[in-house]
């Protein structure tokens, strides 16, 4: 039974609260006065503390913030979970930098603050070491994720051992790395991967827009709103929610966005019925937050509530062993799809793969790879083939059935590939999404995105 230590002056605010933690089996104890607490604390070891952070008429929050650096001199390892108001918000991400675990306003909705508190308990609790990939791949979900460098290890070991949690994830990386992989990861191997995995590209939503795809919308809130909008938050309930490119998020969308991870509420637009939001916030950027906040272009305290733990996701550059693992993993897929089974990459195509800077990362080498298998005719891919894409595909087509160079768009490609996959695989979701090389929920985005019809039972 975990022993939790209330801090709070207001009588009422450590019975109810204490009430609620031995309801759910904690043992609580409850102390209204800083000096007794700190006392207390020389002889007992809580799992976790609840600190208010004013204890007298003042309102300023400096006593919290000063107890709390005191008890990390006594246990710096306790997760400690700020109680504030709405006027300490920049206290309490100070607060955070200290070395708090999260921050609560009162009043707290009971939900979360359990949510929290657990969040906290398994985070500190938590200890698994993986040496390798084989380790790594007996404990979690990641075969969409290609590599065993040890840089991409660390990433893993770390969303792993948060996934169960509660804890926002806030991914860093350049385009092209595999942040969105990385956040389905973290969704696939949580307690919500029975509920769905919504992805918001934040670049792309204006200001304007923002409310109605964020909340939804009745029909009339406004001039075009012709028909109900079920939003984003809405979509993601009791799952997760991906804020890609949230370093693209103008300053008044942030405050919105700040008020529902704060308040775990929000309203539909043309609605004054606040709707509650069980949701968990993954976060990605390729910018730089900390140097967009000292230029007063991202919220402080937006950034501490999205990234109670940050993975940075290494470049290709960073990790160039795993190269030729990714080219032979994109040849594998596109030996399944085209029907080629010698196809494969020659040991001296690999080593200078692996020598590419590749800007785009993971992207471009995927795009270099598919593009190469495209307009190559023999199954066998030598520098050369890489080096020239301007090859000429012969008149008469292959056994194969590959287009003609200027024959598909892009996008047609795709669409042709998907539908090749479907039907080599008689429309096995888990099959088709392995052969492609991207997840179940980026294959159903496509499907919907170009209409393809599939079994909604496999």
């Amino acid at each position: 039974m975990a022993l939790i230590l209330i801090i709070d002056d207001d009588l009422a605010v450590r019975t109810s609260l204490k009430l609620l933690l031995e309801s759910e089996g904690f043992d609580a104890y409850a102390e209204g006065e800083p000096e007794e607490a700190l006392r207390w604390l020389t002889r007992r070891t809580p799992q976790a503390i609840f600190l208010d952070m004013n204890f007298t008429v003042e309102t300023s929050g400096d006593e919290g913030l000063a107890m709390l650096a005191e008890i990390k001199k006594i246990h710096p390892n306790i997760p400690i979970i700020l109680i504030t108001g709405w006027g300490s918000i920049g206290l309490a991400v100070e607060g955070m930098k200290t070395g708090a675990s999260d921050f609560l306003n009162k009043p707290w909705e009971n939900e979360h603050l359990l949510q929290s508190l657990q969040t906290a308990l398994k985070l500190e609790k938590s200890n698994q070491v993986a040496q390798n990939r084989g380790e790594i791949d007996e404990q979690f979900d990641f075969g969409n994720i290609v590599g065993k460098d040890p840089k991409l290890l660390q990433v893993l070991q770390t969303i792993g051992r948060v996934a169960k949690t509660e804890a926002s994830v806030l991914i860093l990386g350049e385009n092209g790395t595999g942040k969105e992989l990385i956040a389905e990861a973290v969704h696939e191997n949580s307690l919500r991967n029975h509920k769905g995995f919504v992805k918001v590209n934040l670049g792309g939503v204006s200001s304007t827009l923002f409310e109605s795809e964020m909340f939804g919308h009745k029909k009339g809130a406004f001039t075009d709103a012709k028909t109900d909008r079920v939003g984003r938050f809405e979509m993601a309930e009791k799952g997760s929610i991906f804020l890609d490119e949230i370093g693209d998020l103008d300053h008044s969308s942030q405050v919105k966005l700040l008020r529902v991870l704060q308040d775990r509420t929000y309203e539909i637009l043309g609605s004054s019925q606040p709707q509650k939001a069980d949701v968990r916030v993954i976060a990605a950027t390729n910018k730089d937050l900390v140097e967009m906040i000292s230029e007063n272009k991202f919220r402080e305290d937006l950034f501490y509530r999205i990234n109670l733990i940050t993975v940075y996701l290494p470049s290709l550059r960073e990790r160039a062993d795993d190269i030729p693992l990714l080219a032979n993993h994109f040849v594998n897929n596109l030996r399944e799809i085209y029907q080629r089974p010698n196809l494969e990459i020659s040991k001296k195509a690999l080593n200078w793969l692996r020598e590419l800077p590749l800007p785009g990362n993971i992207r471009q080498l995927k795009n270099l790879v598919e593009r190469t298998v495209l307009l190559t005719p023999h199954d066998r891919l030598e520098v050369t083939d890489f080096q020239t894409q301007e090859i000429a595909i012969p008149k008469q087509k292959s056994d194969s059935n590959f287009p003609e160079v200027g024959e598909l768009t892009l996008e047609e490609m795709e669409i042709r590939l998907i539908e090749q996959a479907m039907n080599y695989h008689n429309q096995k979701i888990t099959n088709v999404a392995k052969s492609l090389g991207i997840t179940r929920s980026a294959l159903y985005r496509r499907l919907e995105k170009y209409g393809i019809s599939y079994d909604t039972s496999s």
